[in-house]
């Protein structure tokens, strides 16, 4: 019998411990793991549809492009010139959207950068976006950036190569002292009898001892100094080689995206390029962007270059969609830049089949495809000029779509859903990047819409954006530049704008939305401006009595 002071056994611990403290919080994290279940693991019971969904994405550079083999081939007679240290002719590649001119254009790079290590021919290609960066500033500034980061590797990695010169004369100069002890311990053995040894040569230094650094093996099998065919005759060069190419490194200044004048970017994007003997390919893709944001600047010092640079050589791929933009360039840019120019033509229905069939074959897993979906998103994708693009996001879309109903096979109506889809997913993003009076405008027709008048005319859509404007403060334009606004709206299919005669009233335009109410008015009170609208509702119904 243990007293009232006596410590606890193990057992009455254990007893303790399960009653009060850790068996409680175990039977917790299990009840709310158990009433956690079910939110995805439902979704992950089905068998995916999907091998590999990123084939089927604009990203996604195959490695064989149908039907653009002619494009790619005369890409490649161009740009086969950098693999003989020469300059490419600069391209300007023209066509629709979704008709290959990207992919192609990355597919060939990548294999000229390919082609050039394995000839170990010094060749960069560098892409830049110019819908994202669209402007001198940024284009320069990110170019000199990425030359920057591709000539401190090749510092770091000339540095290691002079470093492993260094440590191998070091290894050299300790086998060619230990040779000389083991030559000199051999003379001693001759007197006593001992086996022949290779004669070894003492040069002698002013005071007439030989110098053991310099001491050389005659014998044939001797192994070859490690400066022999280096531009170096001694470790002190090496050392001082070093040197230089960690000051250069350290010389380096990244650029800042913003705060420098444009002349100091350029400057450092010259001296990056320059600083290596090499042929840079630049591919500027959306290339009529630039031009439409900051003019042709940017293509003139680009195209500008090769006449004062003494290392490097530069070529431009240009990528664009406006068949028509270098109308607009000075021409001086456009007799430099448009040197060889390459069409990509739409792709019809049937290209469209092997395209999509090619990548289906990778992207999904067998039997995953009824016969019909492939011709089905193939047509719809026909109508729209031939868009590779749209066809792939189709397809992508229709999969996703039969994968969260947990079927195993895609078919048509899968396809049919995934354009209602795409379509609103295109009218969303429309919407969303427009500009605020154009938002106020659309949003003025919502209302009218939402508020039982049909047939809207130019003057009823103005009476409410004014009205729009007060309560966000924002500047009200003319009824002649609110016209032009529904225009743009009309271009972009927004709206149907129509223009009607009202006899000896003259002529007006009668207005109707083309895109669903509900889900165009949550894109619009999604903007910032746009919430501050407090309740609209009552200036509306006041117009109405008016």
């Amino acid at each position: 019998m243990s007293d009232d002071n006596s410590e606890p056994t193990g057992s009455e611990e254990v007893d303790i411990d399960e009653t009060r403290g850790f068996s409680n919080l175990e039977r917790s994290d299990l009840d709310d793991e158990a009433s956690s279940q079910g939110l995805f693991d439902d979704l992950l019971s089905g068998e995916p549809i999907f091998e590999n969904k990123e084939v089927l994405r604009p990203s996604y550079t195959p490695h064989e492009l149908p039907h653009r083999s002619d494009q790619i081939n005369k890409m490649a007679t161009i740009l086969v010139a950098a693999l003989r240290g020469e300059t490419p002719s600069n391209i300007l590649i023209y066509g629709k959207t979704g008709t290959g001119k990207t992919a192609s254009a990355k597919f060939v790079s990548k294999e000229l950068e390919s082609t050039s290590q394995k000839y170990s021919v010094p060749c960069d290609v560098e892409y830049i976006n110019c819908e994202v960066t669209d402007t001198q500033y940024r284009v320069l500034a990110q170019l000199a950036n990425k030359f920057i980061e591709k000539n401190e590797a090749r510092i770091d990695d000339r540095v290691a190569e002079l470093e492993e010169r260094l440590a191998a004369l070091d290894e050299y100069a300790a086998d060619a002292e230990a040779d000389t002890a083991t030559a000199a311990d051999g003379d001693d053995a001759d007197l006593f009898g001992g086996a022949e040894t290779p004669a070894i040569e003492r040069p002698e230094t002013d005071d007439g001892v030989a110098s053991t650094d310099e001491m050389t093996m005659t014998d044939e099998s001797s192994p070859a100094h490690p400066l022999d065919s280096t531009p170096f005759d001694s470790r002190r060069e090496v050392e001082t080689k070093i040197e230089d190419l960690e000051a250069d490194k350290e010389s380096f200044e990244e650029v800042p995206m913003t705060g420098w004048p444009t002349d100091r970017v350029y400057s450092v994007f010259f001296d990056a390029v320059d600083y290596d003997e090499r042929v840079v390919v630049i591919m500027l893709d959306e290339i009529d962007k630039l031009v439409e944001k900051s003019g042709d600047d940017t293509l003139y010092n680009l195209s500008r270059m090769n006449s004062e640079l003494e290392n490097s050589r530069v070529s431009i791929i240009g990528i664009s969609n406006d068949l028509k933009f270098t109308d607009f360039l000075d021409p001086r840019v456009k007799s430099s830049l448009g040197e060889e120019e390459i069409v990509f033509p739409p792709y019809d229905a049937n290209q469209l089949r092997d395209i999509l069939e090619h990548r289906s074959n990778v992207a999904f897993k067998p039997g995953a495809l009824s016969d019909d979906v492939i011709p089905l998103c193939a047509a719809f994708a026909a109508q729209e000029h031939g868009d590779a693009r749209r066809a792939l996001d189709l397809l992508r879309t229709a999969g996703e779509l039969a994968e969260r109903s947990q079927t195993e096979t895609i078919v048509e109506e899968h396809v049919r859903q995934a354009q209602d889809k795409i379509e609103l997913d295109r009218v969303v993003e429309v919407v969303r990047t427009l500009p605020t009076q154009s938002k106020l405008v659309l949003f003025a027709i919502i209302l009218l819409e939402k508020n039982g008048v049909h047939s809207i005319n130019t003057g009823e859509v103005f009476n409410i954006y004014k009205r729009l404007c007060e309560e966000i403060d924002a500047d009200v334009l003319t009824q002649r530049r609110v016209t032009d606004l529904i225009s743009e709206l009309d271009m972009l299919g927004i709206v149907n704008a129509v223009v009607v005669s009202k006899g000896r009233y003259g002529r007006t335009k009668e207005i109707s939305l083309s895109v669903p109410i509900d889900e165009t008015e949550a894109v619009l009170l999604s903007d910032s401006r746009l919430s501050d609208i407090d309740d609209v509702q009552p200036f509306v119904q006041a117009r109405f009595e008016n």
